[in-house]
This record gives C-alpha cells, structure tokens and sequence, in this order.
C-alpha cells in the first residue's frame, strides 16, 4: 500500500524559521508537517492538478465539465538578508517517485 505523504523539496537559499502555507492556509511545524533533510514532509497526500489533455480543453470549451481536480500549493516564507523572500506553488513529490 503506498504511503499517503507528501514532500516538498525546498528552495536551496531557504533558511528557517519558515512560514508555510497549504492553498494559502498557515501551517504548523509538528502538526501539520515536519522539516527532513531540505524538505517539508505533509503525513497526506498532496497533488497538483497537471497539464490538460486535449480531450479535457475541449470538454471545458464546450461546457461539458469544468476543471475542479485536486490542485495543492504549498509557499514557504523565510527571511534572507534582511528581507522577506517567498516561494510559491512548489513542487510535490511522492515517496514512490523519489527512489
């Protein structure tokens, strides 16, 4: 059974403390994800939406179906130099995908 967790590599210049954010909602540290070797790590499944087939361009176009999938942003926050610097819509990868 795969794991439902979810990690989100950092930015490289990044240094903590953090501020993350899930779909524009504050996390904590501890709760709501952890910090593991560069990276944020969520204990649930975190996905975003990717790129639209052809078929689904043409379903929107037409009316058929809208695009209301699954489509996660995580930001971080941190301080550098004096300023604040912000990441936003970082990648997430799958422990599956990283072996």
């Amino acid at each position: 059974m795969p794991e439902k967790r979810s990690i989100v590599p950092l930015p490289k210049e990044a240094t903590p403390p953090f501020r993350v954010f899930l779909n524009g909602v504050p996390q904590t540290e501890g709760r709501d994800y952890r910090v593991v070797d560069g990276a944020l790590v969520f204990p649930r499944h975190l996905q975003k939406e990717g790129r639209l087939g052809a078929i689904r361009w043409a379903g929107i176009f037409l009316g058929l179906f809208g695009t209301y999938r699954q489509n996660d942003s995580v930001d971080v926050q941190w301080q550098e130099g004096g300023q604040t610097r912000i990441a936003t819509y970082l990648d997430i990868v799958h422990p599956e995908a990283r072996s």
